[in-house]
């Protein structure tokens, strides 16, 4: 009997092709199949092989070559082969050759990752934005999926302006695109005012490859329960949770969703709102797993995706993670010394957390200004302002009034001096 997963769904047995250009880097394509074996596992494949071909440029009808059709066939009849997977995005056309003579189900990357974030949405947000990228995907495919309806309707209750089944599902289709839009735009604006309650706290965003470890730092420094699992976008709803830093005052830290090579773009474009935490933060937190062979490009394909969300300007602290799996101690010196400024932790043992939370106090006093007050008690209607203006520091309530140091935002400093600046005094 075959193993289930929780869902009761079979695994099935799937085969991953990876095709790259003849005297490419084979190194690079082959931790390519690796990643695309590690998707369909994680979307609840059994990868039995994975096919690797150089060609000098994919084949317009197939992909790969004839040759190489034929040899997936055999592989497909006698392993019991269930569908097969492509590195590479498929045209319609190539899916419907492959589908006909494999006579299995062919999907590509962009589809395995809209099954794995099909699966992992939870939130009401999540699975609009989820939606709205496999509506967007499906509409050029729809040639193919729907090409036994492509005839007029016929019978009672379908006479009408003669419109095709294909053209149908491409107007509901386009109908629903534009309702996932609105829907997204009117979370968006309840978000932006979720957001403006938190205007005096210093915020910091996680952003990173998926798997570098977001989740688990997210949970050692706030405490949170944000769900933690070794495969890739195991968490998809941003989380945004306190911190509190070595001197008392508090952040926000919000956990975003990973990125990956080649992430479709309409996925990135339908989860703007998502990463919208990221783009507002004062900072970014870097995240990268430096045990992994491929990080240099782990770093640029994060840059890449944030300059594609024209966010690439915030300040950036780059934390190497995972540094308790390496086994050469020097490892982490070179990191200083390639990657100056940079910070290397163990998220999942607690190293180095400390400095961590240091550089994020030093980012957040001087993204603000703390200002002291000795407030007498008849004028105490200025107290609830100041606990408005920002984050308290310190309060010490003495016999001549409230002494109160409070951290706040830099364009909400003069503004907070007109109003109590008569209180205002040194440290």
């Amino acid at each position: 009997m075959k193993q289930l997963l929780p869902t009761d769904k079979p695994i099935e047995r799937a085969i991953v092709v990876s095709v790259v250009k003849k005297g490419g880097d084979r190194i690079q394509a082959m931790d390519y199949l690796e990643e695309l074996a590690f998707l369909a596992e994680t979307a609840g494949a059994d990868v039995i092989a994975k096919v690797y071909q150089e060609r000098v440029r994919p084949d317009r009808a197939t992909m790969i070559g004839k040759g190489k059709v034929a040899e997936i066939k055999a592989m497909i009849e006698e392993d019991d082969i269930q569908s097969v997977i492509f590195d590479d995005d498929l045209t319609p056309m190539q899916v419907r050759n492959l589908e006909q003579e494999w006579k299995i189900k062919v999907l590509d990357r962009s589809g395995i990752i809209l099954d794995i974030f099909a699966s992992r949405a939870r939130s009401m947000e999540a699975k609009t934005q989820v939606e709205l990228a496999q509506l967007q995907y499906l509409m050029p495919r729809l040639t193919r999926m729907w090409t036994h309806l492509s005839k007029q309707f016929g019978g009672i209750g379908t006479k009408g302006p003669g419109e095709t089944q294909i053209e149908t599902d491409r107007r509901l289709i386009r109908d629903r695109i534009t309702k996932l839009k609105e829907k997204l735009r009117d979370i968006d604006m309840q978000r932006k005012q979720q957001r403006k309650g938190r205007d005096h706290m210093p915020r910091f965003a996680l952003v990173g490859y998926t798997n570098a470890g977001k989740s688990t730092l997210m949970n050692i420094m706030t405490g949170a329960d944000t769900y933690v699992e070794d495969k890739l976008f195991a968490t998809l709803d941003t989380t945004v949770r306190q911190c509190e830093l070595p001197n008392g005052q508090l952040m926000l830290l919000s956990d975003t969703v990973g990125f990956i090579r080649k992430l479709p773009t309409h996925l990135v474009a339908s989860f703007r709102s998502t990463l919208a935490e990221a783009a507002e933060a004062d900072a970014l937190i870097h995240l990268v797993d430096c045990t992994h062979p491929s990080f240099k490009e782990h770093i640029q394909v994060v840059r890449d995706t944030l300059s594609s969300l024209d966010i690439e300007d915030k300040t950036v602290i780059l934390v190497f993670n995972k540094i308790d799996q390496l086994q050469d101690a020097e490892y982490v010196r070179d990191l200083q010394i390639e990657f100056p400024g940079c910070i290397c932790i163990s998220a999942i043992k607690g190293l180095n957390i400390v400095s961590l939370l240091d550089r994020l106090q030093d980012i957040a006093l001087a993204s603000g200004a703390t200002l002291l007050f000795l407030l007498p008690y008849h004028a105490m209607k200025v107290l609830p302002k100041i606990y408005e203006a920002g984050e308290i520091v310190e309060r010490e309530d003495l016999d001549e009034g409230i002494r109160i140091s409070v951290h706040v935002p830099a364009e909400k400093k003069d503004a907070l001096l007109r109003l109590a600046g008569d209180y205002a005094i040194e440290d």
